[in-house]
C-alpha cells in the first residue's frame, strides 16, 4: 500500500514538472496584463489581439505550414529508412541505425552551421530559397520518425507479410495493405514529433532560413524590449494554448482509436 502512494506521489511530481509551465502560460493566456505574475481580471485580450494581427497570424500561419510540410516529408522518408533499415542484413541494419542517430546525439548547432556551409559552399541557391530551411529540418525530424516506426516493425508479425506473398500479393500489395497499417501508429507518433520538433525549433531555422521568412521562434527572438513587445509575447501565450489544446485532443483521439481497435482485434 505505501509503494502504491509513493509511486502516485512520484508520478505526480513528475507531470507537474514537465506540465506545469505549460499549464501556467495557458492560464496566463487569459489573463489582462502582459506580465506573468501580475494577475488581473479574466479577459480573452490575448487572443483577440492575435487574431487581429496581420503580423502574428502570418507567422503563426507560416510556421505551421513550414510544419506541415516538413513533417510529411521527414515521415515519408523516415518511414522508408525504418522498413530499409529493418529489412536489412544484421550487419547493415546495426551500421545504417547507427548512422541515423547522428543528428538526434549531434549538438543542434554543429547541425545548423554544418548545413550553413554547405549551402554556401554549393552556391546555386540564393537567400530566398526554401529548400535549405526544408532539408534542415528534414534532417533534425527524420531520425525522430524512424526511432517511432522500428519498435512497431520489431512488434509486427512478420509472418503476415510473407503470407500475403503466399496468398499472390505483390510485394508493393503487401507493403501498403499489410506493413503500413499494422506499424501506422509509430508513423503517426513520428508525425506529431515532426511537427512539435519543427514548430520548436530555432537554431536551424535561424542559419538556413530566407531573409524574409519568420517562424513564430526567429520572430519572438527578434522582438526589441518594450510595450509592444510584451504584448506580442503575451499574445503567444495564446498561441501555446491552443496547440497545447489540439496536441491534448489529437492524443486522446488516437489513445481511444487505438482502445477499440485491440478491442475489436
Amino acid at each position: 500500500m505505501i509503494k502504491k502512494v509513493f509511486k502516485w506521489i512520484f508520478l505526480i511530481l513528475v507531470l507537474l514538472f514537465i506540465y506545469a509551465p505549460i499549464l501556467l502560460l495557458v492560464i496566463y493566456s487569459f489573463n489582462e496584463t502582459d506580465m506573468i505574475g501580475q494577475w488581473g481580471d479574466f479577459s480573452f485580450e490575448h487572443y483577440l489581439y492575435l487574431f487581429e494581427s496581420e503580423k502574428l497570424m502570418k507567422t503563426v500561419g507560416q510556421t505551421i505550414l513550414l510544419a506541415a510540410i516538413v513533417a510529411t516529408l521527414s515521415t515519408v522518408l523516415g518511414t522508408c529508412g525504418a522498413i530499409g533499415i529493418f529489412y536489412s542484413k544484421p550487419k547493415s541494419s546495426a551500421l545504417l541505425s547507427g548512422v541515423s542517430q547522428i543528428p538526434v546525439i549531434n549538438a543542434e548547432i554543429v547541425t545548423a552551421l554544418s548545413l550553413a556551409v554547405l549551402v554556401s559552399a554549393v552556391g546555386f541557391l540564393n537567400k530566398n530559397s526554401y529548400v535549405p530551411l526544408v532539408c534542415g529540418l528534414m534532417v533534425l525530424c527524420t531520425p525522430f520518425v524512424v526511432l517511432s516506426v522500428i519498435p512497431k516493425l520489431k512488434q509486427m508479425d512478420n509472418n503476415l507479410y510473407e503470407a500475403a506473398l503466399d496468398l499472390g500479393a505483390s510485394p508493393t500489395q503487401a507493403l501498403f495493405k499489410v506493413v503500413l497499417p499494422q506499424i501506422m501508429p509509430g508513423i503517426l507518433s513520428g508525425f506529431m514529433l515532426s511537427i512539435t520538433l519543427t514548430l520548436d525549433d530555432y537554431v536551424i531555422t535561424a542559419y538556413t532560413k530566407p531573409t524574409s521568412f519568420d517562424t513564430i521562434s526567429t520572430y519572438l527572438y527578434s522582438l526589441n524590449k518594450g510595450g509592444a513587445t510584451a504584448r506580442i509575447k503575451a499574445a503567444f501565450w495564446a498561441v501555446t494554448a491552443i496547440i497545447f489544446l489540439i496536441i491534448v485532443i489529437v492524443v486522446i483521439v488516437m489513445n481511444v482509436m487505438d482502445r477499440k481497435k485491440k478491442v475489436s482485434q
